[in-house]
């Protein structure tokens, strides 16, 4: 019998490399574990409403379409994962990232956050409601090999 893969969605900022990072841990550390996410891709992302719908004269609705068809894929791929993980960076407010970790807690899905220290007073409701909080994408690793390899 096979051992079951876990799906692990990455929310979260999209300017830096920890996603990189959380999969070349997991490859290295041979976990069965597909990663999600949203997409990452910023214009792409912005202007999927249109894209698939048409355009929009004022950029509130150029806006709101790009979200309801974003918002298939996140909720979509969120309900199927085994684990959420939250990153929140420094540079940007990650609103979106807050929402999908809260969307995670209330599905009753384990969530994990990353951050930097320097938000940790910010960060309080939402790690309160996380299973753990990771400084480091390897961290993140590391709690996901304790938690798919211990029998």
């Amino acid at each position: 019998m096979s051992e079951p893969v876990w799906t692990v969605y990455l929310a979260g900022e999209i300017h830096t490399d920890w996603r990189k990072r959380i999969a070349a841990g997991v490859e290295a550390a041979g976990l069965p574990v597909r990663l999600t996410g949203p997409v990452t891709d910023h214009p792409a992302s912005d202007d999927c409403g249109v894209n698939a719908l048409g355009p929009e004269d004022q950029k509130f609705w150029h806006d709101h379409k790009g979200a309801k068809v974003n918002a298939i894929r996140t909720r979509t791929l969120i309900r199927r994962a085994d684990i959420v993980v939250a990153r929140f960076g420094e540079k940007y407010r990650q609103w979106n990232a807050a929402f999908e970790a809260g969307f995670a807690v209330a599905l009753g899905t384990p969530l994990i956050t990353i951050h930097p220290e320097s938000l940790d007073h910010a960060m309080k409701e939402v790690d309160g409601a996380a299973q753990a909080t990771a400084r480091e994408p390897e961290q993140v690793v590391e709690v996901l090999r304790y938690v798919i390899a211990q029998q």
